[in-house]
C-alpha cells in the first residue's frame, strides 16, 4: 500500500503509526534501499505534521533501517558486502542455538507448522519468478526461521534475532530486486526441518549452519554484482 494511501487514525499515537507505516514500507520494498527520505514529503503523504515523522525517522535510525549522510540527508539503508558478512555471522551463531533449542523444546503444534511452511516453499519450485513469488519466499523464510527461534523456548534469543531479521529483510529486498533466485529456501528448509523433527541436535545445527553459509555466499555475490550498477545509476 503506497504511503499516500495510508490513513492514520487520530485515536492512536501518530508517532507510532508513522513509524509503523514507514517501517512496513521499507521492509516491503515500497521505499527502496537508498531512497532519499524528505520529512516534508512524507508528512504530506501521511497527512500529519512533521513532528511525528521526525520522531519516526529517529526510531528507524536507531534500528539502522534509515541512515543519515554527512549532509544530513536521510536515506533508506543499503548494505555493503561487509554488512552482509557481519549480519550473517551473527545469524549463524544465534540460529545454531535456535535449532538446538528447537530440537529439545519444539511442541507437536510447532513442528506441524514448520512442516507446513516447508511444504509451502516446495510448492514454489515450479512457480515462474515474479515479484509476488519473491515476496512469498521472503515471508516464508522469515516465518520459518522465527518459528524455529520461538520453538527454542528462549524469548531472549527471539528478541535478539528479531532485530537481525529486520536488517536481513531489508538486505534481501535489496538483493532479490535484481535476482529473485538469490533466496533459495525450497530445499534447504527441508534439510533443517527433518532433523529438528527427529530431535537430532547435531545434524540440525550443522544443517542450519550450512544453509546460512550458502545463503551468505549468494547474497554477498549479488551485492558484488549490484554495487557497480547502483554507482552507475547514482
Amino acid at each position: 500500500m503506497p504511503l499516500s494511501s495510508r490513513s492514520l487514525q487520530r485515536s492512536k499515537s501518530l508517532q507510532e503509526q508513522a513509524y509503523q507505516a514507514l517501517k512496513s514500507a521499507i521492509l516491503s520494498g515500497e521505499l527502496e534501499p537508498g531512497k532519499r527520505l524528505v520529512e516534508t514529503q512524507v508528512a504530506e503523504q501521511l497527512q500529519v505534521s512533521r513532528t511525528p515523522i521526525r520522531e519516526a525517522f529517529g526510531r528507524l535510525q536507531q534500528e539502522n533501517l534509515v541512515v543519515a549522510e554527512d549532509n544530513n540527508v536521510l536515506r533508506v539503508a543499503t548494505f555493503s558486502i561487509k554488512d552482509a558478512q557481519q549480519l550473517y555471522d551473527c545469524r549463524i551463531a544465534l540460529e545454531q542455538l535456535s535449532v538446538a533449542g528447537a530440537c529439545q523444546n519444539a511442541t507437536k503444534a510447532q513442528l506441524k507448522e514448520l512442516e507446513k511452511m516447508v511444504e509451502q516453499a516446495e510448492k514454489l519450485v515450479n512457480s515462474k519468478p515474479s515479484q509476488l513469488t519473491s515476496f512469498q519466499m521472503l515471508d516464508l523464510d522469515y516465518r520459518f526461521h522465527r518459528l524455529l527461534a520461538k520453538s527454542s523456548g528462549n524469548p531472549w534469543l527471539v528478541s535478539l534475532l528479531d532485530r537481525i531479521f529486520d536488517q536481513m529483510q531489508l538486505m534481501r529486498v535489496q538483493t532479490t530486486k535484481h535476482n529473485p533466485n538469490v533466496l533459495e529456501i525450497r530445499t534447504e528448509h527441508r534439510q533443517i526441518y527433518e532433523p529438528v523433527k527427529d530431535r537430532k541436535t547435531e545434524v540440525a545445527t550443522q544443517a542450519i549452519k550450512e544453509h546460512l553459509i550458502a545463503s551468505k555466499e549468494r547474497v554477498v555475490q549479488e551485492i558484488q554484482q549490484i554495487q557497480p550498477r547502483d554507482r552507475q545509476v547514482n
